[in-house]
């Protein structure tokens, strides 16, 4: 049996919220865009559909109940909940997470991932507007936030490394260029309550070359993924060399371009060319099963063609390399993701691939 645990990203997003009322229209959640998406060239496989689970609410505990148990069989060892604090106390999309911890159910392993990014229409179109801007107000409020997190911090469902409780931030990279101290000072206040302190993770967004130790950062999540697709926009992107051109300048600058055509990159040559490289802190190899985010960004969007269950297997083989080779422990493995539908980045099972990823996952888990 594999040594390995994955962590699987969590989407909170699936029922209705009055942001997303105002923003979108009354009643939005994700399944809008995956149930209203359409193919945009021949070939192209949309809308996904999912199956066992269907067009799910999460406000429904039976759903968070089936969720955790699916993963749990087929060897997920924890979910990494997406957890919104945009300052001044201001929260999005706590709902799920808050149930969870009230209720005590699921009773399954669970940390948060800190998703501290400006909220922007440019998903559906509104390039420059802003919906909810992400700000670092220190003092009073990083107090708040602190005490909104040790509530979860010491449920014992919590995931732990070294008895520190496991909190991942999305774009470490911005907290330390506006709010240097921030990570600082949330660990000061955990040790103050009793803890040994916070594990901090920068995830999978921030490039590898950085120095996270300086940042105050415990462990990092590979780019590779993105560093590989970054690569290969250019040589891949449908249209001439002019398009592809202004469209790689955009992409860097996440300007995704307005027009009528889709940057499709194959699976097997992204596969190839991930290489796991580690920083200056422990580093996790983060994998993904698919993409395909045109439900929420049309022709603005990305799309990884071609992929399969074996390209899933060859990328849980080269994290298992990885770790063993550099005796990394925790032998984290980041999936990304559990129940991203809107950009086809999904582990749970839909109409057309069924259990076959989740299969994949069980088979390596459990094999001798």
């Amino acid at each position: 049996m594999s040594d390995i645990k994955p962590l699987a990203f969590y989407l909170p997003q699936y029922h209705p919220i009055p942001q997303n009322d105002e923003w979108w229209g009354k009643g939005f959640t994700e399944w809008t865009n995956v149930g209203k998406a359409k193919p945009l060239f021949k070939g192209h496989k949309q809308p996904k559909v999912p199956a066992d689970l269907g067009y799910y609410d999460l406000r429904v505990p039976e759903v968070r109940e089936q969720q955790a148990n699916m993963a749990k069989e087929y060897g997920v060892y924890g979910f990494i909940y997406y957890h919104y604090w945009f300052g001044n106390g201001k929260q999005v999309l706590e709902r799920i997470a808050n149930e969870v911890l009230a209720t005590g159910k699921p009773d399954f392993p669970f940390c948060f991932c800190w998703a501290n990014e400006t909220w922007s229409g440019i998903w559906h179109g509104l390039t420059n507007r802003i919906l909810v801007e992400q700000t670092y107000p220190m003092d009073e409020d990083i107090v708040n936030h602190f005490n909104y997190l040790l509530s979860f911090f010491k449920d014992d469902r919590y995931i732990k490394v070294d008895g520190k409780p496991l909190l991942m931030i999305y774009d470490i990279e911005k907290i330390a260029a506006q709010a240097p101290t921030y990570i600082a000072e949330l660990n000061k206040l955990a040790i103050a309550n009793g803890l040994k302190g916070i594990y901090f993770c920068a995830s999978n967004k921030n490039p590898d070359n950085l120095d996270f130790k300086q940042m105050g950062v415990d462990a990092k999540v590979s780019n590779a993924f993105q560093k590989a697709w970054t690569s290969r926009l250019l040589t891949n992107t449908r249209g001439s060399f002019y398009t592809k051109v202004i469209r790689r300048i955009k992409y860097e600058l996440a300007k995704i371009a307005r027009d009528s055509e889709v940057c499709v990159n194959d699976a097997s040559i992204i596969v190839k060319e991930m290489e796991f490289i580690k920083t200056n802190v422990p580093t996790f190899p983060c994998i993904i099963a698919n993409w395909d985010n045109t439900p929420r960004s049309g022709y603005r969007g990305l799309i990884l063609k071609n992929t399969t269950p074996k390209l899933f297997l060859e990328q849980l083989k080269k994290s298992e390399e990885f770790l063993i080779q550099h005796a990394i422990e925790p032998s984290f493995v980041i999936l990304k993701s559990w129940n991203e539908w809107a950009e086809g980045n999904m582990l749970e099972p839909d109409m057309e691939n069924g259990y076959s990823y989740l299969n994949v996952l069980k088979a390596f888990i459990n094999r001798n």
